[in-house]
């Protein structure tokens, strides 16, 4: 790949990562206390010299480059001394407004790139690629492409701001999403690998195994440890692998197990289930204990699902009042999902 493809595909690879960084802060961008969090997130990610740095001190100097950001004070100079400054104020309200990251290698990579946009946009001024038409309906589609994503921004940011009391009442009313149940488990695969013994009578491998299930779930039910029986299921089955396997699942939720699978967080404590047979193959639990996760264990869990319940709601009703006609006759049959 020659210099200048490469160069190309930096710059529109930079861009693309900048403006795909995610917003982190909940906080009301503007306000005073955004303001100071942000400089302390900053300076806590900055190389200890940089923090030292004054906020109208130079960090990118391109030289060559006339009038792109601080132009150097005084008559117009000659264009071998010109030179376009960046100061750390403006740099940092670049990266700021691209959410291009604040780890010092993302900054560095946008330190790397910026200058050469700078460059190339100039260049293709000088060239008038400004003035066509393409030029400014690409323009355009990009401011909305911008104002969109700050929309987006400043909804998250607001969707963040879950009230307590929601979170307290979502808690209450889906109490069974934060049970947790401690369990012991056996699997038995569905087929055997273990070779027929010279006097044994052929049995198709899947009706071998759901017999040695069966049997082993009585064990299980008469009090045998789960250890020494999944040993045996394993044994039965021709499983070479782990000797000493532990089946044991500490605090699992619901939705832990498959679908199938769930009933067991309704028996009691000491009960062994029925065997349940899947694709995949037959399984015997024991329920050794219950419990529930606190409202403060499950409180990040449940910010996080109101939060995104709470953007769907805000964009839902954004888009609500409007309605798109689409021309078939001109776009043709949809093979995907309607635009509409």
């Amino acid at each position: 790949m020659n210099r200048d493809l490469w160069i190309g595909c930096l710059l529109l690879g930079t861009l693309a990562w900048a403006q795909a960084q995610p917003a982190t802060s909940a906080t009301a961008p503007n306000s005073p206390a955004a303001a100071k969090q942000r400089d302390r997130d900053d300076d806590a990610a900055k190389p200890p010299a940089a923090t030292g740095v004054a906020a109208d001190t130079p960090v990118l100097t391109v030289k060559g480059l006339c009038g792109e950001a601080t132009p150097t004070a005084g008559a117009k100079p000659a264009k071998s001394s010109c030179q376009t400054v960046i100061t750390r104020a403006q740099f940092e309200n670049l990266v700021d407004a691209l959410h291009a990251g604040k780890d010092p290698q993302s900054v560095r990579d946008l330190a790397r790139a910026y200058p050469q946009f700078l460059v190339m946009a100039h260049q293709a001024e000088q060239r008038g690629l400004d003035k066509q038409p393409r030029f400014q309906e690409r323009l355009n589609f990009a401011r909305l492409q911008i104002l969109s994503q700050m929309l987006m921004t400043q909804i998250q940011e607001e969707a963040a701001k879950v009230p307590e009391s929601d979170i307290e009442d979502y808690y209450r009313k889906n109490s069974g999403d934060f049970e947790t149940a401690s369990l012991e488990r056996i699997v038995i695969p569905n087929r055997t690998r273990a070779k027929t013994q010279p006097n044994q009578k052929a049995e198709p491998g899947e009706d071998l195994m759901t017999k040695e299930a069966e049997l082993l779930r009585a064990r299980a039910a008469s009090g045998e440890d789960f250890s020494k029986l999944q040993k045996e299921a394993y044994d039965a089955a021709g499983v070479s692998g782990n000797s000493s396997p532990d089946p044991r699942m500490e605090n699992l939720r619901r939705r832990g197990l498959p679908p199938a699978h769930a009933s067991v967080f309704d028996l009691q404590p000491g009960q062994v289930s029925p065997v349940i047979s899947d694709a995949t193959g037959h399984y015997i639990y024991k329920l050794d204990s219950k419990g529930m996760d606190s409202l403060e264990v499950a409180k990040p869990e449940i910010s996080k699902t109101l939060r995104g319940q709470r953007v769907k709601k805000m964009i839902e009703s954004l888009q609500q009042p409007f309605a798109t006609d689409v021309n078939r006759s001109y776009f043709g049959p949809d093979t995907g999902g309607d635009p509409d």
